[in-house]
């Protein structure tokens, strides 16, 4: 884990712990993508994964939207997960704001401060460059847990 990472551990244990609903930005159907990797893993441990593509009608049994403003009104998201390239990341963080998410997450090799600005100035927290799932991974091998959020959600 990189510095700034590490100096957050129990900010993005919290973050992670508490979250319910990820919006996936940019999600594939496509197994051997890296956005599909990342949704079935957040899946696996527990997290309801919304797909927003808009090439996609289902992704991983959920129906996808084209965008996050077109998730219906009963749906918390908690975490935006995006796979964009950076120069689309200001609008998905503008929608981000919209939706009332707490943290917006751009993926490895993501990296947009415009989009960071726009999170943090509509009250987010901002993840920026770095897997989501290498990270939820790391933190759970320091703490010596097992992974699993459970399936009551």
């Amino acid at each position: 884990m990189d510095a700034e990472l590490n100096a957050r551990r129990n900010e993005l244990r919290s973050l992670l712990g508490e979250a319910r609903v990820i919006a996936v930005v940019g999600i594939s159907s496509k197994g051997w993508r890296p956005s599909h990797e990342v949704a079935s893993y957040l899946q696996e441990h527990g997290y309801r994964i919304v797909p927003i593509n808009p090439n996609e009608t289902e992704v991983l049994g959920e129906r996808a939207y084209p965008s996050l403003l077109d998730i219906p009104d009963d749906v918390r998201v908690d975490v935006v997960d995006v796979f964009r390239r950076p120069e689309h990341t200001p609008d998905v963080a503008r929608d981000a704001v919209k939706v009332g998410a707490r943290l917006l997450w751009l993926q490895e090799g993501i990296v947009s401060e415009e989009a960071a600005r726009i999170a943090r100035e509509g009250g987010l927290d901002v993840i920026m460059g770095v897997c989501i799932k290498k990270v939820r991974q790391r933190l759970l091998e320091t703490e010596g847990e097992d992974g699993q959020r459970g399936t009551d959600r």
